[in-house]
């Protein structure tokens, strides 16, 4: 007896079709390959931008609001401290960039063929962090010169949180741009807004400064932002300076969680009717 594959119409809300998804896998490592010869074809370093960028942008930050500015880095080097909020920033930025667009990118291919279109956005969220891993390399790096050279950086247990924070802020920008990208099948106009939203949402996030130098009217408002308690937990469990936030990251958790279901849910609602949309 042959082996039949029936497509037919989804009409129940929660079914978010993962297993259905992951059983796409080979297709997904496609979508990782074209997404690296996207960014990087016709290009003379390729790949090293990945590091040269964030390690100017890390330097560029120590000068501005480390040495000049004098902003507070909780005792940190401050290439160190730029390093690692930098490189997990680029790491919700891409996820985010790539997965907002999904529909309005890829409309030409959905139009054509059936696959979970699940696997897009979960591949760029995949490729984000494949870059992040190299970047994170080079702070490793970093890391161990600083170490040798007697900064005040320590390598406790917190450590084993360093890929449950990576993992969680992967998801929370998936979420996002899940999101996004089903409200823009209609409403062209958030697509246009995320690039504002981002720079905004930058500076309410401790990506340049430390969560100590922040006065506490306005450090109420920035835990309000569930980024927050992820950069800093982050920045705790891989130098060892500091107290981890433990009620806001629980509550940075749920978030997370409500937006990544909220975020299937919409995006598997969208793809029911978006060709009739666009």
């Amino acid at each position: 007896m042959k082996n039949e594959t029936v497509i037919k119409a989804q009409h129940n809300l929660l079914d978010l079709k993962l297993k259905e998804t992951f059983q796409y896998k080979d297709l997904m490592k496609l979508h990782i390959k074209k997404n690296f010869a996207l960014i990087y074809k016709q290009t003379i370093f390729g790949p090293l931008w990945l590091v040269v960028s964030p390690l100017l942008s890390s330097i560029v930050y120590s000068f501005v609001f480390g040495h000049m500015v004098g902003l507070s880095t909780s005792g940190l080097p401050y290439l160190l401290f730029y390093m690692a909020g930098t490189s997990m920033w680029s790491l919700f930025t891409n996820c985010l960039n790539g997965t907002q667009a999904t529909f309005l990118a890829n409309a030409h291919i959905f139009g054509k063929v059936y696959f979970p279109r699940l696997t897009i956005p979960f591949s760029q969220a995949i490729t984000a962090m494949i870059k992040f891993a190299i970047q994170f390399l080079m702070l490793v790096i970093f890391y161990l010169y600083y170490l040798y050279a007697g900064a005040d950086i320590h390598l406790t247990l917190n450590v084993i949180l360093v890929p449950v924070l990576i993992l969680q802020i992967t998801l929370l920008a998936l979420a996002l741009g899940m999101i996004v990208s089903s409200v823009t099948v209609k409403y062209r106009d958030l697509s246009m807004a995320i690039g504002l939203f981002t720079q905004l949402l930058m500076y309410v996030t401790p990506i340049l400064y430390s969560m100590d130098g922040v006065n506490q009217k306005l450090a109420k408002f920035i835990l309000i932002n569930p980024l927050t308690p992820i950069i800093h937990n982050y920045r705790v469990a891989l130098f060892g300076v500091g107290n981890l936030m433990i009620t806001t990251w629980v509550y940075s958790f749920f978030i997370t969680a409500v937006l990544l279901i909220v975020g299937i849910v919409l995006f598997n609602k969208a793809e029911r009717d978006f060709i009739d949309v666009i």
